[in-house]
């Protein structure tokens, strides 16, 4: 199989050591040799368990190796070649830049890559981010971290856009001591999102792609190609970088997925929303929040457009110095006193509450009679906070026999 590879390598002119790619290979399928399709001890999910309990290995999957070449040039999205799936960067492994064409190295395991149909490079949109954001964008960099709360191995199976789009950084500020806000310009006219989804933040020079969630509202990119996200500090290296290393005009690239959004059409049945969030979990939320504000103006100043009901955000942070977007929020209750609510939980505050905030604060945690007060069968519920918070409260909807569709969450680690 190393020698077909190398066959290939030559017969597309790849520059560069395929032992390179081989060693790629073996590291993207965790251990299993490209090769042969065998468990290797380190690494293969079934070598230490089920070896140790005696219990014979699983057939290995059928592994196909590709290699294509491209031009820089290449503007027609119809291209059979440039068939792009939800599993793209996972089956990526390497990509050659020499020249002036990209050549790229694939690998595909029926039942890993869910979806793939075997495609191999992304469509135009992709070859037009620069060779410096674009040679970090391979399987090593997206799998090198093999922790259970890594982003792309969460979301391997959510729906993604198949635009991969440049942006730039124009603003940064601190929203909370641990919370950095970016404002990002998106020029290119095929990025899009709905109100609740997040990016795949993919970074040149730092090997683990970030996930973070859209805090603004889809109006804003249409009106000025901005979108703002919030990072909490963690040592995870995509936030380490947006709190060390980010600075105005830096570069980055970003791919819109999720399926936890609210993008009702003007003819949809009118809803009442209930968003429940906990700690950084307010990030989608508020996109949504804004959204919903956006569609009560346009109701107002056009009299048309999609009618929605009344929206009641419930938030828990530990203090109000955590309570991120406090003044945003306060503003859109101020702005339809009679369409959105809010009450703001702090569990462990131990300085005194502003006297801005004091009547919407709670101090403790977001119980379960107050969610209960309000469930109806034209209300949907979003909710995105940590794990734990997040069965919590979808298991009490169901319990409480709200209909499953009705009930939205998204957990963040």
């Amino acid at each position: 199989m190393s020698g077909q590879l190398e066959g290939l390598l030559r017969h597309f002119g790849v520059a560069g050591d395929s032992g390179g790619i081989w060693a790629g290979l073996r590291q993207a399928l965790g251990g299993i040799d490209p090769a042969l399709g065998a468990p290797r001890e380190r690494g293969h999910r079934f070598a230490s368990s089920e070896k140790a309990r005696g219990a014979a290995l699983p057939p290995p999957p059928p592994v196909l190796v590709t290699v294509q070449r491209f031009p820089w040039d290449f503007h027609s999205p119809s291209d059979p070649a440039f068939r792009a799936t939800p599993s793209l960067l996972k089956s990526l492994v390497a990509v050659d830049f020499s020249g002036s064409s990209v050549a790229c190295a694939a690998v595909m395991i029926p039942g890993l890559l869910r979806g793939s149909a075997g495609t191999i490079c992304t469509q135009a949109s992709l070859l037009r981010l620069t060779a410096r954001s674009l040679r970090h964008l391979t399987l090593t960099s997206v799998m090198k971290s093999k922790r259970k709360t890594d982003h792309m191995e969460r979301t391997a199976d959510v729906v993604r856009r198949e635009v991969v789009s440049t942006a730039k950084v124009c603003g940064a500020a601190h929203e909370s001591p641990s919370v950095k806000r970016l404002r990002l310009l998106v020029a290119e006219k095929d990025f899009s999102f709905k109100a609740g989804q997040w990016v795949d933040f993919f970074i040149p020079g730092v090997s683990v792609v970030g996930g973070f969630s859209i805090c603004s509202s889809p109006r804003l990119l249409e009106q000025e190609r901005i979108i703002e996200l919030a990072v909490k500090y963690t040592n995870h290296p995509p936030a380490l970088w947006i709190h060390n290393q980010c600075a105005l005009d830096s570069e980055v690239a970003l791919r819109v997925g999720g399926e936890f959004f609210f993008d009702p059409q003007p003819t949809d049945a009118s809803r009442n929303l209930v968003l429940i969030a906990g700690g950084v979990g307010i990030n989608p939320l508020l996109s949504i929040l804004r959204h919903a504000a956006d569609l009560l103006r346009e109701r107002a100043n056009k009299g048309s457009g999609y009618e929605i009901g009344t929206i009641k955000l419930f938030y828990s942070a530990r203090n109000t110095s955590e309570l991120l977007f406090k003044k945003n929020i306060l503003d859109l209750v101020n702005e339809f006193p009679e369409k959105i609510a809010c009450s703001l939980h702090v569990t462990k505050q131990t300085t005194q509450i502003s006297a801005e905030l004091q009547p919407y604060i709670t101090e403790g945690r977001i119980m379960e009679k107050e969610i209960r007060d309000h469930i109806s069968k034209e209300t949907l519920f979003y909710i995105c906070g940590p794990p734990p918070m997040t069965d919590c409260f979808s298991r009490q909807l169901e319990n409480s026999h709200v209909p499953k569709e009705h009930i939205c969450f998204e957990k963040w680690w």
